[in-house]
Protein backbone atom coordinates (compact mmCIF):
# COMPACT_ATOMS: atom_id res chain seq x y z
CA UNK A 1 0.00 0.00 0.00
CA UNK A 2 1.08 3.77 -1.23
CA UNK A 3 1.91 6.34 1.28
CA UNK A 4 -1.73 7.58 0.67
CA UNK A 5 -3.43 4.72 2.17
CA UNK A 6 -4.29 3.23 -1.12
CA UNK A 7 -2.91 0.66 -3.32
CA UNK A 8 -3.83 2.45 -6.59
CA UNK A 9 -2.34 -0.07 -8.78
CA UNK A 10 -4.81 -2.86 -7.19
CA UNK A 11 -7.64 -0.35 -6.68
CA UNK A 12 -7.52 0.09 -11.02
CA UNK A 13 -7.92 -3.76 -11.47
CA UNK A 14 -10.98 -3.68 -9.26
CA UNK A 15 -12.40 -0.69 -10.68
CA UNK A 16 -12.07 -2.43 -14.20
CA UNK A 17 -13.12 -5.85 -12.68
CA UNK A 18 -16.53 -4.58 -11.47
CA UNK A 19 -17.13 -1.66 -14.17
CA UNK A 20 -16.91 -4.53 -17.23
CA UNK A 21 -18.96 -6.77 -15.31
CA UNK A 22 -21.92 -4.37 -14.69
CA UNK A 23 -21.62 -3.09 -18.62
CA UNK A 24 -22.25 -7.21 -19.05
CA UNK A 25 -24.80 -7.37 -16.59
CA UNK A 26 -27.09 -4.16 -18.13
CA UNK A 27 -26.73 -4.97 -21.06
CA UNK A 28 -29.76 -7.05 -20.87
CA UNK A 29 -32.20 -3.64 -19.69
CA UNK A 30 -33.47 -2.02 -22.81
CA UNK A 31 -34.18 -6.12 -24.46
CA UNK A 32 -37.16 -6.87 -21.69
CA UNK A 33 -39.81 -5.62 -23.78
CA UNK A 34 -39.09 -7.25 -27.21
CA UNK A 35 -38.04 -9.95 -25.40
CA UNK A 36 -41.74 -10.35 -23.58
CA UNK A 37 -43.29 -10.22 -26.93
CA UNK A 38 -40.77 -12.87 -28.40
CA UNK A 39 -41.51 -15.23 -25.63
CA UNK A 40 -44.95 -14.50 -25.50
CA UNK A 41 -45.06 -15.56 -28.89
CA UNK A 42 -43.78 -19.09 -28.13
CA UNK A 43 -45.43 -19.72 -25.31
CA UNK A 44 -48.94 -21.65 -25.72
CA UNK A 45 -51.87 -20.13 -24.96
CA UNK A 46 -53.66 -20.67 -21.65
CA UNK A 47 -49.83 -21.40 -20.02
CA UNK A 48 -48.63 -19.58 -16.61
CA UNK A 49 -47.16 -16.53 -18.57
CA UNK A 50 -50.27 -15.86 -20.93
CA UNK A 51 -52.47 -15.90 -17.52
CA UNK A 52 -49.80 -13.74 -15.57
CA UNK A 53 -50.10 -11.31 -18.42
CA UNK A 54 -53.64 -11.50 -18.51
CA UNK A 55 -54.11 -10.86 -14.53
CA UNK A 56 -51.80 -7.67 -14.82
CA UNK A 57 -53.82 -5.86 -17.41
CA UNK A 58 -57.18 -6.61 -15.26
CA UNK A 59 -55.48 -5.13 -12.06
CA UNK A 60 -54.38 -2.06 -13.52
CA UNK A 61 -55.95 0.88 -12.70
CA UNK A 62 -53.70 3.62 -13.97
CA UNK A 63 -54.60 4.90 -17.47
CA UNK A 64 -51.34 3.56 -18.79
CA UNK A 65 -50.51 1.25 -22.08
CA UNK A 66 -51.18 -2.28 -20.35
CA UNK A 67 -48.49 -3.65 -23.26
CA UNK A 68 -45.76 -0.98 -21.57
CA UNK A 69 -46.96 -1.94 -17.94
CA UNK A 70 -46.95 -5.66 -18.89
CA UNK A 71 -43.26 -5.17 -20.72
CA UNK A 72 -41.68 -3.54 -17.27
CA UNK A 73 -43.36 -5.82 -14.87
CA UNK A 74 -41.87 -8.86 -16.87
CA UNK A 75 -37.91 -7.36 -16.56
CA UNK A 76 -39.02 -6.31 -12.69
CA UNK A 77 -39.84 -10.84 -12.43
CA UNK A 78 -36.26 -11.28 -14.29
CA UNK A 79 -34.43 -8.70 -12.09
CA UNK A 80 -36.28 -10.00 -8.60
CA UNK A 81 -35.53 -13.72 -9.65
CA UNK A 82 -31.46 -12.37 -10.00
CA UNK A 83 -31.72 -10.23 -6.71
CA UNK A 84 -33.41 -13.17 -4.27
CA UNK A 85 -30.65 -15.63 -5.69
CA UNK A 86 -28.02 -12.73 -4.93
CA UNK A 87 -29.68 -12.30 -1.32
CA UNK A 88 -28.65 -15.89 -0.57
CA UNK A 89 -25.35 -16.09 -2.51
CA UNK A 90 -23.44 -13.10 -2.04
CA UNK A 91 -22.47 -14.06 1.71
CA UNK A 92 -21.96 -17.78 0.86
CA UNK A 93 -19.10 -15.83 -2.09
CA UNK A 94 -18.01 -13.36 0.41
CA UNK A 95 -17.17 -16.03 3.18
CA UNK A 96 -15.27 -18.33 0.81
CA UNK A 97 -13.33 -15.67 -0.39
CA UNK A 98 -12.53 -14.42 3.23
CA UNK A 99 -11.07 -18.50 3.64
CA UNK A 100 -9.20 -18.93 0.19
CA UNK A 101 -8.61 -15.58 -1.14
CA UNK A 102 -10.81 -12.98 -3.27
CA UNK A 103 -9.01 -14.03 -6.61
CA UNK A 104 -10.47 -17.20 -6.65
CA UNK A 105 -13.29 -16.76 -5.88
CA UNK A 106 -13.56 -14.30 -8.39
CA UNK A 107 -12.08 -16.30 -11.07
CA UNK A 108 -14.94 -18.96 -10.20
CA UNK A 109 -17.67 -16.33 -10.11
CA UNK A 110 -17.05 -14.77 -13.19
CA UNK A 111 -16.17 -17.96 -15.13
CA UNK A 112 -19.94 -19.19 -13.96
CA UNK A 113 -21.26 -15.46 -15.11
CA UNK A 114 -19.34 -15.72 -18.58
CA UNK A 115 -21.28 -19.48 -18.91
CA UNK A 116 -24.82 -17.61 -18.05
CA UNK A 117 -24.44 -15.50 -20.69
CA UNK A 118 -23.34 -18.39 -23.33
CA UNK A 119 -26.71 -20.14 -22.13
CA UNK A 120 -28.33 -16.75 -23.11
CA UNK A 121 -26.90 -16.98 -26.79
CA UNK A 122 -28.54 -20.39 -27.24
CA UNK A 123 -31.85 -19.40 -25.12
CA UNK A 124 -35.00 -19.99 -27.38
CA UNK A 125 -37.23 -21.58 -24.72
CA UNK A 126 -38.47 -19.29 -21.79
CA UNK A 127 -37.42 -21.97 -19.33
CA UNK A 128 -33.61 -21.68 -20.13
CA UNK A 129 -33.71 -18.19 -19.84
CA UNK A 130 -34.68 -18.21 -16.41
CA UNK A 131 -32.28 -20.98 -15.87
CA UNK A 132 -29.54 -18.59 -17.27
CA UNK A 133 -30.28 -15.84 -15.25
CA UNK A 134 -30.94 -17.94 -11.85
CA UNK A 135 -27.14 -19.09 -12.88
CA UNK A 136 -26.00 -15.07 -12.76
CA UNK A 137 -27.61 -14.66 -9.70
CA UNK A 138 -26.08 -17.34 -8.39
CA UNK A 139 -22.60 -16.03 -9.09
CA UNK A 140 -23.31 -12.43 -9.04
CA UNK A 141 -21.37 -12.60 -5.22
CA UNK A 142 -18.42 -11.06 -7.57
CA UNK A 143 -19.72 -7.56 -6.65
CA UNK A 144 -19.34 -8.57 -2.99
CA UNK A 145 -15.78 -9.96 -3.28
CA UNK A 146 -14.25 -7.42 -5.70
CA UNK A 147 -15.76 -4.62 -2.79
CA UNK A 148 -14.12 -6.91 -0.17
CA UNK A 149 -10.40 -6.25 -1.93
CA UNK A 150 -11.33 -2.48 -2.01
CA UNK A 151 -10.96 -3.14 2.08
CA UNK A 152 -7.97 -5.26 1.70
CA UNK A 153 -6.34 -2.47 -0.50
CA UNK A 154 -6.84 1.00 1.10
CA UNK A 155 -6.48 1.87 4.81
CA UNK A 156 -9.06 2.97 7.24
CA UNK A 157 -8.81 6.45 6.61
CA UNK A 158 -9.86 6.17 3.02
CA UNK A 159 -11.66 3.48 3.33
CA UNK A 160 -14.66 5.27 1.75
CA UNK A 161 -12.89 7.09 -1.15
CA UNK A 162 -12.22 3.43 -2.47
CA UNK A 163 -16.21 2.29 -1.73
CA UNK A 164 -16.63 5.39 -4.12
CA UNK A 165 -15.30 3.69 -6.87
CA UNK A 166 -18.09 0.91 -6.76
CA UNK A 167 -20.52 3.34 -7.21
CA UNK A 168 -18.45 5.04 -9.97
CA UNK A 169 -18.06 0.88 -11.06
CA UNK A 170 -22.14 0.92 -11.39
CA UNK A 171 -22.84 4.09 -12.36
CA UNK A 172 -20.64 4.12 -15.67
CA UNK A 173 -21.34 0.24 -16.14
CA UNK A 174 -25.59 1.21 -15.98
CA UNK A 175 -24.77 4.21 -18.56
CA UNK A 176 -23.02 2.12 -20.85
CA UNK A 177 -24.37 -1.46 -20.77
CA UNK A 178 -28.30 -0.45 -22.01
CA UNK A 179 -26.67 1.42 -24.80
CA UNK A 180 -24.20 -1.51 -25.90
CA UNK A 181 -27.54 -3.71 -25.29
CA UNK A 182 -29.50 -1.63 -27.58
CA UNK A 183 -27.50 -1.18 -30.21
CA UNK A 184 -26.29 -5.23 -30.87
CA UNK A 185 -30.02 -5.94 -30.54
CA UNK A 186 -30.10 -4.46 -34.35
CA UNK A 187 -28.18 -7.48 -35.36
CA UNK A 188 -30.93 -10.48 -34.98
CA UNK A 189 -28.75 -13.39 -36.20
CA UNK A 190 -32.35 -15.07 -37.39
CA UNK A 191 -32.99 -12.29 -40.23
CA UNK A 192 -29.53 -13.72 -42.05
CA UNK A 193 -29.90 -17.48 -40.95
CA UNK A 194 -33.56 -18.02 -39.74
CA UNK A 195 -32.53 -22.02 -39.79
CA UNK A 196 -29.99 -21.08 -36.66
CA UNK A 197 -33.41 -21.18 -34.81
CA UNK A 198 -33.33 -24.78 -34.03
CA UNK A 199 -30.15 -24.53 -32.27
CA UNK A 200 -31.71 -22.16 -29.60
CA UNK A 201 -30.42 -18.51 -31.49
CA UNK A 202 -32.87 -16.05 -30.68
CA UNK A 203 -33.03 -12.25 -31.83
CA UNK A 204 -31.10 -11.43 -28.07
CA UNK A 205 -28.12 -13.84 -29.35
CA UNK A 206 -26.22 -10.95 -30.16
CA UNK A 207 -26.06 -8.62 -27.16
CA UNK A 208 -25.92 -12.13 -25.36
CA UNK A 209 -22.64 -12.80 -27.14
CA UNK A 210 -21.68 -9.73 -26.19
CA UNK A 211 -22.09 -9.67 -22.60
CA UNK A 212 -20.57 -12.94 -22.67
CA UNK A 213 -17.44 -11.55 -24.65
CA UNK A 214 -17.39 -8.92 -21.99
CA UNK A 215 -17.19 -11.78 -18.97
CA UNK A 216 -14.71 -13.58 -20.74
CA UNK A 217 -12.49 -10.59 -21.11
CA UNK A 218 -13.15 -10.32 -17.47
CA UNK A 219 -11.80 -13.30 -16.56
CA UNK A 220 -8.67 -13.41 -18.59
CA UNK A 221 -8.62 -9.68 -17.25
CA UNK A 222 -8.49 -11.08 -13.11
CA UNK A 223 -6.49 -13.94 -14.51
CA UNK A 224 -3.89 -12.59 -15.48
CA UNK A 225 -3.76 -9.02 -13.95
CA UNK A 226 -5.15 -9.27 -10.26
CA UNK A 227 -3.06 -9.95 -7.36
CA UNK A 228 -4.48 -11.49 -4.18
CA UNK A 229 -5.73 -8.86 -1.77
CA UNK A 230 -6.28 -10.79 0.83
CA UNK A 231 -3.23 -11.81 2.65
CA UNK A 232 -2.91 -15.37 4.34
CA UNK A 233 -2.48 -14.16 7.94
CA UNK A 234 -6.02 -12.16 7.78
CA UNK A 235 -8.02 -15.59 6.21
CA UNK A 236 -10.83 -16.60 7.83
CA UNK A 237 -10.19 -20.65 8.52
CA UNK A 238 -12.69 -21.47 10.91
CA UNK A 239 -13.51 -25.65 11.45
CA UNK A 240 -15.63 -26.68 8.59
CA UNK A 241 -19.34 -27.00 9.59
CA UNK A 242 -22.78 -28.95 7.78
CA UNK A 243 -24.22 -26.44 4.99
CA UNK A 244 -27.39 -25.63 6.86
CA UNK A 245 -25.51 -24.63 9.79
CA UNK A 246 -23.11 -22.43 7.27
CA UNK A 247 -25.97 -20.49 5.58
CA UNK A 248 -28.00 -19.88 9.01
CA UNK A 249 -24.55 -18.45 10.14
CA UNK A 250 -24.03 -16.42 7.16
CA UNK A 251 -26.81 -14.42 8.90
CA UNK A 252 -26.21 -13.39 11.94
CA UNK A 253 -24.79 -10.24 12.67
CA UNK A 254 -23.33 -10.39 16.36
CA UNK A 255 -21.86 -6.90 15.73
CA UNK A 256 -24.90 -4.60 16.46
CA UNK A 257 -23.08 -1.76 14.25
CA UNK A 258 -22.85 -4.08 11.30
CA UNK A 259 -26.28 -5.28 11.69
CA UNK A 260 -27.31 -1.69 11.96
CA UNK A 261 -25.84 -0.68 8.81
CA UNK A 262 -27.18 -3.56 6.75
CA UNK A 263 -30.11 -2.38 8.06
CA UNK A 264 -30.45 1.11 7.04
CA UNK A 265 -28.74 0.13 3.52
CA UNK A 266 -31.59 -2.48 3.36
CA UNK A 267 -34.97 0.11 4.00
CA UNK A 268 -32.77 2.99 2.11
CA UNK A 269 -31.99 0.54 -1.09
CA UNK A 270 -36.03 -0.71 -0.92
CA UNK A 271 -37.10 2.93 -1.14
CA UNK A 272 -34.48 3.41 -4.12
CA UNK A 273 -35.45 0.49 -5.85
CA UNK A 274 -38.97 1.20 -5.89
CA UNK A 275 -38.18 4.86 -7.34
CA UNK A 276 -35.98 3.46 -10.38
CA UNK A 277 -38.67 1.10 -11.06
CA UNK A 278 -41.84 3.61 -10.88
CA UNK A 279 -39.72 6.71 -12.41
CA UNK A 280 -40.42 5.86 -15.87
CA UNK A 281 -44.60 5.12 -15.30
CA UNK A 282 -44.15 9.00 -13.61
CA UNK A 283 -42.32 10.40 -16.39
CA UNK A 284 -44.58 9.05 -19.43
CA UNK A 285 -47.86 9.99 -16.75
CA UNK A 286 -47.17 13.08 -16.38
CA UNK A 287 -45.04 14.36 -19.02
CA UNK A 288 -45.50 12.18 -22.09
CA UNK A 289 -42.36 10.23 -22.01
CA UNK A 290 -40.80 8.35 -24.56
CA UNK A 291 -38.85 5.84 -24.44
CA UNK A 292 -35.61 7.69 -25.38
CA UNK A 293 -36.82 10.36 -23.10
CA UNK A 294 -36.48 8.18 -20.73
CA UNK A 295 -33.03 6.56 -21.08
CA UNK A 296 -31.85 10.22 -21.06
CA UNK A 297 -33.37 10.77 -17.40
CA UNK A 298 -31.36 7.82 -16.84
CA UNK A 299 -28.28 9.37 -17.75
CA UNK A 300 -28.99 12.19 -15.79
CA UNK A 301 -29.13 10.39 -12.60
CA UNK A 302 -26.15 8.89 -13.79
CA UNK A 303 -24.33 11.67 -14.16
CA UNK A 304 -24.94 13.11 -10.90
CA UNK A 305 -24.17 9.52 -9.48
CA UNK A 306 -20.93 9.38 -10.78
CA UNK A 307 -19.97 13.14 -9.63
CA UNK A 308 -20.86 12.32 -6.10
CA UNK A 309 -19.12 9.35 -6.03
CA UNK A 310 -16.20 10.53 -7.52
CA UNK A 311 -15.98 14.04 -6.38
CA UNK A 312 -17.98 14.77 -3.18
CA UNK A 313 -17.48 11.45 -1.16
CA UNK A 314 -14.06 11.05 -2.03
CA UNK A 315 -12.58 14.68 -0.70
CA UNK A 316 -15.47 14.78 2.22
CA UNK A 317 -15.54 11.46 4.18
CA UNK A 318 -12.03 11.41 5.41
CA UNK A 319 -12.98 15.27 6.43
CA UNK A 320 -16.67 15.30 7.70
CA UNK A 321 -16.75 10.98 8.21
CA UNK A 322 -18.76 8.29 6.32
CA UNK A 323 -21.74 8.63 9.24
CA UNK A 324 -22.85 12.54 8.73
CA UNK A 325 -22.26 11.73 4.65
CA UNK A 326 -25.12 8.87 4.87
CA UNK A 327 -27.07 11.15 6.84
CA UNK A 328 -27.21 13.67 4.28
CA UNK A 329 -27.52 10.97 1.70
CA UNK A 330 -30.94 9.93 3.43
CA UNK A 331 -32.39 13.74 3.70
CA UNK A 332 -31.52 14.47 0.41
CA UNK A 333 -33.60 11.55 -1.21
CA UNK A 334 -36.18 11.90 1.38
CA UNK A 335 -36.19 15.79 0.37
CA UNK A 336 -35.88 14.95 -3.69
CA UNK A 337 -39.20 12.24 -2.65
CA UNK A 338 -41.49 14.90 -1.71
CA UNK A 339 -40.51 17.20 -4.29
CA UNK A 340 -40.98 13.99 -6.86
CA UNK A 341 -45.15 13.91 -5.11
CA UNK A 342 -45.72 17.37 -5.74
CA UNK A 343 -44.00 18.57 -9.34
CA UNK A 344 -45.57 20.46 -11.29
CA UNK A 345 -43.33 21.47 -14.05
CA UNK A 346 -39.89 19.53 -15.61
CA UNK A 347 -37.09 21.65 -14.01
CA UNK A 348 -38.48 20.72 -10.46
CA UNK A 349 -38.37 17.30 -11.68
CA UNK A 350 -34.72 17.50 -12.56
CA UNK A 351 -33.76 19.36 -9.21
CA UNK A 352 -35.75 16.27 -7.60
CA UNK A 353 -33.78 13.99 -9.60
CA UNK A 354 -30.28 15.48 -8.97
CA UNK A 355 -30.94 15.63 -5.17
CA UNK A 356 -32.00 11.94 -5.40
CA UNK A 357 -28.59 10.97 -7.24
CA UNK A 358 -26.79 13.10 -4.97
CA UNK A 359 -28.67 11.22 -2.06
CA UNK A 360 -27.82 7.50 -3.16
CA UNK A 361 -24.23 8.60 -4.15
CA UNK A 362 -23.87 9.58 -0.77
CA UNK A 363 -25.79 6.94 1.06
CA UNK A 364 -24.27 3.64 -0.41
CA UNK A 365 -20.31 4.33 -0.54
CA UNK A 366 -20.46 5.64 2.98
CA UNK A 367 -22.59 3.03 3.91
CA UNK A 368 -20.17 0.50 2.50
CA UNK A 369 -17.10 2.16 4.19
CA UNK A 370 -18.78 1.64 7.45
CA UNK A 371 -19.90 -1.64 7.48
CA UNK A 372 -16.21 -2.63 6.25
CA UNK A 373 -14.87 -0.30 8.71
CA UNK A 374 -16.96 -2.08 11.64
CA UNK A 375 -15.79 -5.50 10.03
CA UNK A 376 -12.33 -7.64 11.25
CA UNK A 377 -10.22 -7.57 8.58
CA UNK A 378 -10.29 -11.48 8.36
CA UNK A 379 -14.28 -11.23 7.75
CA UNK A 380 -14.62 -8.20 5.37
CA UNK A 381 -15.58 -11.04 2.63
CA UNK A 382 -18.71 -12.42 4.82
CA UNK A 383 -19.79 -8.84 5.95
CA UNK A 384 -19.50 -7.00 2.67
CA UNK A 385 -21.59 -10.39 1.69
CA UNK A 386 -24.26 -9.54 3.93
CA UNK A 387 -24.48 -5.93 3.23
CA UNK A 388 -24.82 -6.93 -0.29
CA UNK A 389 -27.47 -9.47 0.12
CA UNK A 390 -29.38 -6.70 2.15
CA UNK A 391 -29.69 -4.12 -0.97
CA UNK A 392 -30.30 -7.36 -2.92
CA UNK A 393 -33.30 -8.44 -1.33
CA UNK A 394 -34.38 -4.49 -1.00
CA UNK A 395 -34.01 -4.38 -4.80
CA UNK A 396 -36.25 -8.02 -5.35
CA UNK A 397 -38.86 -6.40 -3.05
CA UNK A 398 -38.79 -2.97 -3.54
CA UNK A 399 -39.97 -2.97 -7.01
CA UNK A 400 -43.27 -5.24 -6.27
CA UNK A 401 -44.02 -3.07 -3.49
CA UNK A 402 -44.06 0.41 -4.86
CA UNK A 403 -45.96 -1.21 -8.20
CA UNK A 404 -48.90 -1.59 -5.98
CA UNK A 405 -49.33 1.28 -4.46
CA UNK A 406 -48.18 3.14 -7.34
CA UNK A 407 -50.98 1.69 -9.63
CA UNK A 408 -53.24 1.77 -7.00
CA UNK A 409 -53.12 4.96 -4.98
CA UNK A 410 -51.23 6.86 -7.78
CA UNK A 411 -47.71 8.66 -8.25
CA UNK A 412 -48.33 11.63 -5.79
CA UNK A 413 -49.10 8.76 -2.98
CA UNK A 414 -46.71 6.04 -3.71
CA UNK A 415 -43.78 9.10 -3.46
CA UNK A 416 -44.60 10.91 -0.47
CA UNK A 417 -44.85 7.40 1.19
CA UNK A 418 -41.12 6.52 -0.18
CA UNK A 419 -40.23 10.16 1.78
CA UNK A 420 -41.78 9.43 4.58
CA UNK A 421 -40.77 5.85 4.37
CA UNK A 422 -37.12 6.90 4.60
CA UNK A 423 -37.62 8.55 8.50
CA UNK A 424 -36.62 4.70 9.36
CA UNK A 425 -33.29 4.52 7.36
CA UNK A 426 -32.73 7.70 8.79
CA UNK A 427 -33.58 7.19 12.45
CA UNK A 428 -31.31 3.87 12.37
CA UNK A 429 -28.57 6.12 10.77
CA UNK A 430 -28.75 7.97 13.37
CA UNK A 431 -27.57 5.23 15.87
CA UNK A 432 -24.40 4.49 13.56
CA UNK A 433 -20.68 4.99 15.26
CA UNK A 434 -18.11 6.53 13.41
CA UNK A 435 -14.92 4.59 13.81
CA UNK A 436 -12.02 6.32 15.01
CA UNK A 437 -9.46 6.06 12.24
CA UNK A 438 -5.83 5.32 12.30
CA UNK A 439 -3.23 8.16 11.55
Amino acid sequence: MSKSGINHRALGVIFLVMFIDLMGFSIIFPLFPDMLEYYLAKTPEGGMLHCTIAWLEAHTSQDLDSSFLVAVLFGGALGSLYSLLQFVFSPLWGKLSDRFGRRRVLLITQIGTALSYLGWIFAGELWLLLVTRALAGVMSGNIAVATASISDVTDQQNRAKGMAYVGIAFAMGFLLGPAIGGISAQWNWLAANPALEAWGINPFSAPAAVACVLATINVIWIARGFKETLPETNRNDHPSVGLAGRLTGLFRIPQPDIRRSCWVNFLFTLSFAGMEFTLTFLAVERFNYSAMDNGLMFVFIGFWLIITQGGIVRRMAPKVGEKKLSLAGVLSAAVAFFLIAAIATQSVFFVALALLSIGAGLVFPSLSALTSLYADPSEQGRFLGIYRSAGALARALGPLLAAMVYFHYGSSTSYATGAVFLILPLLLALKLKQPAKEG
